[in-house]
């Protein structure tokens, strides 16, 4: 990857810093329609569950079954049966109660830049090998177009996370407000015939989703 589009990219660190939250632990049902994620987000769910069960299951044997009704196998193999469960249900409702939704529409924006950001690579890789000629003109106004995304993705998260936890937006931080969409449509003009013409499409269009979930903060 070249090094400008490396530093376009909002590691999972960031997000956690910009957020609150880790990435990770944030359910999005976009994640349902994607095979991948969703056997990736299984498999971690029923790891975390199985880790849990052990300590949940000899907790509640030990201090609650034995005082009470002694040893019993038949219930012991019940517990494990139905503490996994239990737990794959009850971080379900955690996260659907913690997670704000304006924040997972937020973090699928990034995922959608992400993806825009993964296309320019990849076609950078086609160009190096011979397969493409690449416009270096086009490519740098795609690269100034993702830059102003980044920023307005920045802003519409630290926005989420003030929001969320003041519930009221100081007079003091309107600047988080101001966005980059005029700059991008101005870009985006310009470059409508461009190799690039239809990456930077889907970077305003982007741009456009980010802007609409702020007016809606705005008016939380």
């Amino acid at each position: 990857m070249q090094p400008d589009l490396i530093g376009l990219e909002i590691s999972k660190g960031e997000l956690r810093r910009l957020t609150g939250f880790d990435p990770e632990d944030v359910f999005r049902p976009s994640i349902m329609a994607d095979k991948e994620k969703r056997l990736g987000f299984f498999l971690s769910e029923g790891l975390v569950a199985l880790a849990l069960t052990p300590i949940i299951v000899g907790f509640i044997y030990a201090f609650m079954i034995l005082p009470t009704i002694g040893s019993s196998i038949k219930l012991g193999i019940l517990l494990l049966i139905l503490v996994p469960i239990a737990v794959l249900i009850g971080r379900s409702l955690w996260r659907r109660k913690t997670c704000p939704q304006a924040l997972t529409i937020l973090l699928d924006e990034v995922d959608e830049y992400h993806e825009v950001v993964k296309a320019i690579d990849i076609h950078d890789q086609l160009a190096t090998s011979g397969n493409l000629e690449s416009s270096i003109n086009d490519r740098e106004q795609v690269i100034g177009a993702l830059q102003l995304i980044r920023e307005d993705l920045v802003r519409a998260l630290k926005t989420e996370r003030i929001l969320r936890d003041n519930k009221k937006l100081l007079a003091n931080n309107q600047e988080l407000f101001v966005n980059n969409l005029a700059n991008l449509q101005a870009l985006q003009l310009s470059s409508q015939a461009g190799e690039y013409a239809q990456i930077l499409n889907q970077s305003l269009q982007i741009a456009i989703d980010v802007q609409a979930e702020i007016r809606k903060l705005r008016k939380v």
